[in-house]
């Protein structure tokens, strides 16, 4: 379909404007890692590294539409367990053991979060009990570390992403189109999203929880159980709305 003929057509804008509110939703989960990893840097270097990963995350889904084929391929399975998972009570099996390459990806995707949202939460709360300066947190990590954490999570969700898009539209302009808007949204919001968690530590801890959550759910559709995504964003948006009233009664009775 020509570019003019989809300009023209009323069901393309409709696609466009849908896909691009789920392309921005699911890159909130990209973007709280990106927010929390730039944090760790030193304040001359944070908004550079943002930067950097969410251009990286363009390029990447630009470069996966660019083999959308290949891209729609990762859903055959490569490979079978053979086993037999425990059936629901209509004898479909409750997860499952023939695994594409989007589910090795997905899985090895929620296997690094739920690793890397450990282990930040276990050095947040031995810093907090050190007493220890923020200069020390700042230095726990280098650029160049953080930039290949961002680049590997990217991939993650980058294909989620066009998978999503694949599901939604067969008109490749309207995928790009969708994909740098996010991209640019996820852009805009980076730096106020940082600073709002740089200066509310117990936010930190909330976000490092949302990333546990999120890899489990990633680890768990590689599995083939599959949690619907408006769950998880709803418990998402009510936990942020429970931590700003926090933050305004703190507020209020400090002041």
């Amino acid at each position: 379909m020509s570019i003019l003929t989809l300009l023209a057509d009323p069901a393309a804008w409709a696609a466009l404007a849908t896909l691009i509110v789920m392309e921005v939703v699911l890159g909130i989960d990209n973007l709280v890692f990106i927010s929390l990893l730039s944090n760790k840097l030193p304040e001359d270097q944070r908004a550079k590294v943002r930067r950097v990963g969410i251009g990286l995350a363009l390029v990447l889904r630009l470069g996966l539409l660019s083999i959308i084929a290949w891209i729609a391929g990762l859903v055959q399975p490569v490979f079978d367990l053979g086993l037999t998972g425990a059936a629901d009570s209509h004898g479909v099996p409750s997860f499952e053991t023939a695994f594409s390459v989007r589910d090795l990806i997905l899985i090895a995707g929620g296997v690094f979060l739920l690793w890397k949202a450990t282990t930040e939460i276990h050095h947040t709360i031995n810093h907090d009990e050190a007493g220890a300066g923020e200069g020390k947190g700042a230095a726990a990590i280098s650029f160049g570390m953080a930039i290949v954490q961002i680049l590997a999570l990217d991939m993650v969700f980058s294909i989620d992403s066009i998978l999503t898009a694949i599901g939604m539209t067969d008109d490749l302009p309207v995928m790009i189109v969708a994909v740098v808007v996010a991209v640019g949204v996820m852009l805009l919001a980076a730096t106020p999203l940082a600073n709002f968690i740089a200066a509310n530590p117990s936010v930190v801890m909330l976000a490092l929880g949302f990333l546990l959550m999120i890899g489990a759910v990633l680890i768990a559709d590689g599995f083939g159980i599959h949690v619907p995504k408006g769950y998880i964003y709803a418990a998402m948006a009510f936990s942020g709305v429970v931590e700003g009233l926090n933050i305004v009664a703190r507020r209020a009775r400090a002041g």
